[in-house]
């Protein structure tokens, strides 16, 4: 019996002998359609080829595909584990043509394959070809043989295939397994359609027209194959089962699950066993691609889709968590497909167990709430909305959640009056948002929220995506096109442009859709939406295009550089300055970082080497960057530290980089930086390249400013250090070992020089040498001896001095000196003991420096200073000195 492994590489190398590029899946968030929530059919990834926008070095390719249908349009959630074939993880294998094979290659390939290859009993297979294409039906008859009576013309769009209301499209021919006459139903297109004994397994779609507005069709000009074959379907069908549940890869899952919960796989539990087994594959599969369990977009399907199964092992008696017990399971059978199960399994299964941790205390609250509002109902009366919406506003447990709980009782929800409340509460919201102090056009970015929902982030896993145009805004309104040279505010569905937020700026990159092209500057968020702020460059964007969202990469990796040593020097300030340090903000630039931090003093230049030399070392250390989402509380426990200000909601995300051997804060001893941080960081700490301080300063009472520099800008300010101490040392005439031994030693001699001038000025201006100024003269005042002088060539500083010497040559008297500082004055006054009872050194300062343009002068009445703007009136100063003398 072949296994899926063995008819996954059936299908795969068959394709690959007939000249077809086997294609690796893509992740099951699709990066270029956005309209879809996760991939869902295995042309997603091909569908740029299929309308031209992109070319590749192939036009034969195979696949398969991982898919999930759990949210949107396509949505099996609620069948799942009830039916033989709904699942909300499949794998959707495929052959696709991009203008190279038409028809008659795509039946044959389908044919030989399924009858040859699979071995398929050929009588028990027939095909529906589109009412009108006589062409498929032809080509069915010449290379299969069939007949008119196997040949079944269906006249409905279930065998019409559209990528959308216009563009490609073209006829479908579905190939079906008869199961035999002891399983009810019909064949397609009858009354019985919907029963089990013709079970469609292969859908070959041929792209050939392009549909208008008007309805009008031509032929494409590059017409195409696009095929799905499901392989659990056809998996069930080779195996000799009826039921894609038994297949060897969901039947090893279910064991694996009744084996967790010790109970009966095939007993009274077995749905309940099915849900674990196929949910186990959606929710491990979409967290290795990247979506993480949240309240919002993917991440809350993710989350619904676990706690879904979560209430599964709990109907089976389970009181611990089972979910993340099975993840090896999983990984043994699909993880060589699928090697990035096995590379995420740590992550995923921490993810399973803190999430079905927390979940079951909401469950076990919550069953006991729904149970306590039935009792009061009539037993076959619907719960009523605002009940319902009571159980998921005030403890947390989820509409869904509610409605399958309920579908086991035979009851339903009222879900208008579910609607009805949720309205309310965000009416009540908005009102109290608009009133807290936010911008004064916040208002539209509430009414996109509310008419769009929030936007959807990417840019944790990719740079690049494909989104919606849902609003465009110009000066606070919404329009519906913006033109080549003006500025536009951009919302989109889901967007890879980080917004500003915790001290990281937002993105920069490009728009580009078909009709025109935008410089996307900055990105910030209101409400959940993300605000592109934009220059169009080319053509003009228009409300409803698709665009291809690039952001600058080059840009974003400088700014996770430093964001990542941000926490890095976080740690680092801790370690060397104590506990008390604590972040109070920070800028993670894309040329620059700073951080602010609790702290009363400067550091220290030891200080400062022994940071940077910490973070630089475990920049070396290259240890991968984890990512982690848990609750304030766990992250708490865990030793993470908080940023300062910053509100948390129920979920935190947890950054954590750098092992050390024992000496780590909180429960996780050997984790050097752990942070809760919603920014974007490096993969690896060495993809920060490089660390370099610059400095630390006072940024106000108790906090301290630091500001560093990370890889090329760390190496640029290296190399111009070292390009100058290489100049220097040139000029110097010594080699740059010893430019700072020469540096200092000429620094001390200009000392010793400056020293010795100043002490000649001194001498010279007590001898009144020349040079020096005016001569001194002393006088007699109205019974005070007075000397007054002009000086040039003396600083301010020596005044104080030579007034000193003055005083003691006079014996008794008054002193004024006045020296010419460039065109500035400065002035000081002394009065010797016997004589500061009648006069004062400041009144004489003061009035001096009245006439040389300054105000006020101050000191003790011996000794006064003070300073003027222009020395040119230095001798009306000093006769402003003779008159107050003279009383």
């Amino acid at each position: 019996m072949p296994t899926l492994n063995d008819i996954r590489s059936t299908f795969l190398g068959y394709f690959d002998r007939n000249d077809h590029r086997v294609v690796e899946s893509s992740p099951l968030v699709p990066r270029n359609d956005p309209t879809l929530m996760f991939t869902n059919s295995g042309m997603v990834q091909f569908k740029n080829l299929f309308t031209g926008v992109e070319k590749r070095d192939y036009v034969r390719a195979t696949s398969s595909q991982k898919c999930v249908r759990a949210g949107g349009k396509h949505n099996d959630l609620d069948n799942v584990g009830y039916t033989a074939r709904h699942h909300t993880f499949f794998e959707m294998m495929g052959n696709f043509s991009f203008g190279d094979y038409f028809k008659d290659e795509a039946i044959h390939f389908a044919w030989e394959l399924l009858t040859r290859d699979f071995g398929l009993d050929k009588s028990k297979l027939l095909v529906t070809v589109y009412h009108t294409d006589d062409e498929a039906a032809n080509i069915w008859k010449k290379v299969a043989g069939l007949p008119d009576d196997r040949i079944i013309r269906i006249a409905t769009d279930d065998n019409f295939w559209s990528m959308g209301a216009t563009g490609p499209c073209g006829p479908c021919s579905e190939i079906f397994y008869d199961h035999g006459p002891e399983i009810w139903g019909g064949p397609p297109g009858s009354a019985e359609e919907d029963g089990d004994r013709f079970i469609e397994i292969w859908n070959l779609v041929f792209m050939q027209n392009e549909r208008f507005e008007d309805g009008t069709q031509r032929d494409l000009d590059m017409q195409s194959i696009d095929t799905g074959m499901g392989l659990e379907r056809i998996g069930a069908l080779l195996q000799g089962k009826h039921d894609n549940y038994d297949t060897d890869v969901m039947r090893a899952l279910i064991e694996a699950s009744a084996h967790a919960t010790n109970t009966d796989a095939d007993g009274p539990g077995n749905v309940h066993h099915r849900v674990i087994a196929d949910h186990l594959r959606s929710t491990s599969f979409l967290m290795a691609d990247g979506v993480m369990p949240s309240n919002e977009g993917r991440g809350y399907v993710l989350r619904r889709i676990m706690r879904r199964a979560m209430r599964h092992a709990h109907l089976l008696g389970a009181k611990d968590p089972v979910m993340y017990r099975l993840v090896p399971s999983l990984v043994a059978q699909m993880g060589q497909a699928f090697p990035e199960l096995g590379r995420a399994q740590g992550m995923i299964e921490e993810s399973l167990r803190l999430e079905e941790t927390r979940f079951k205390q909401t469950l076990d609250r919550g069953l006991g709430l729904l149970d306590e509002a039935l009792q009061g109902l009539d037993a076959d009366a619907d719960l009523p909305g605002e009940t319902a919406f009571k159980l998921y506003d005030t403890f947390g447990f989820p509409l869904d959640l509610t409605q399958d709980a309920l579908r086991e009782k035979g009851r339903g929800v009222d879900t208008a009056g579910f609607d009805a409340a949720m309205a309310e509460q965000k009416a009540k919201a908005r009102a109290a948002w608009s009133g807290s102090g936010e911008a004064a056009d916040a208002d539209i970015w509430y009414d996109i929220a509310e008419a769009s929902g929030v936007t959807d982030f990417l840019g944790y896993d990719t740079e690049t995506a494909e989104a919606q145009i849902v609003a465009l805004v110009q000066e606070g309104g919404m329009v519906s096109r913006a033109d080549k040279g003006e500025t536009v505010q951009i919302v989109l569905n889901q967007t890879p442009f980080y917004a500003e937020s915790g001290g990281q700026v937002g993105d920069s990159g490009t728009l580009t859709c078909e009709g025109g092209t935008a410089r996307i500057t900055d990105t910030r968020r209101v409400a959940g939406v993300f605000i592109h702020f934009a220059e169009v460059t080319e053509g003009a964007l228009t409300k409803g295009a698709s665009a291809q969202l690039q952001v600058d990469h080059g840009r974003r990796s400088a700014i996770r550089a430093n964001h990542s040593a941000t926490h890095l020097l976080h740690e680092a300030l801790r370690e060397t300055l104590g506990d008390h340090v604590a972040q109070r903000g920070s800028l993670n630039a894309d040329d620059r970082l700073r951080f602010d931090f609790s702290h009363t003093k400067a550091l220290t230049a030891d200080e400062l080497a022994r940071v940077e030399a910490d973070v630089n070392r475990y920049i070396r250390q290259n240890a991968p960057v984890e990512t982690r989402i848990m609750t304030p509380d766990e992250a708490r426990e865990l030793g993470a530290q908080a940023l300062f200000g910053e509100k948390y909601g129920d979920e935190v995300r947890v950054v954590s980089m750098g092992r050390q051997d024992g000496s780590g804060k909180g429960a996780d001893k050997r984790t050097y930086s752990i942070e809760l941080c919603g920014g974007t960081h490096v993969a690896q700490t060495g993809d920060i390249g490089l660390f370099v301080l610059l400095g630390d300063a006072a940024s106000s009472a108790g906090v301290r400013r630091i500001e560093a520099l990370t890889g090329e800008a760390a190496l640029r300010h290296l190399g111009g250090h070292s390009k100058a101490l290489t100049e220097l040392a040139g000029a110097l005439k010594v080699r740059p070992d010893d430019a700072q031994a020469r540096v200092r030693a000429l620094m001390d001699e200009r000392r010793a020089l400056v020293n010795e001038v100043a002490q000649l000025r001194r001498e010279l201006a007590m001898a009144g040498g020349a040079g020096q100024g005016s001569e001194a003269q002393v006088e007699q005042i109205g019974g005070t001896q007075f000397l007054a002088q002009v000086l040039s060539g003396v600083s301010g500083k020596d005044l104080p001095g030579l007034v000193d010497e003055h005083k003691a040559r006079l014996g008794s008297g008054a002193v004024l000196l006045i020296a010419d500082t460039g065109g500035k004055a400065a002035v000081a006054a002394g009065v010797t003991d016997d004589k500061t009872g009648e006069i004062s050194a400041v009144d004489l300062v003061r009035a001096a420096v009245a006439e040389l343009g300054g105000k006020g002068g101050g000191g003790r009445p011996d000794m006064a200073q003070g300073g003027g703007a222009d020395a040119s009136n230095s001798d009306a100063a000093i006769e402003a000195a003779r008159n107050l003398l003279k009383g």
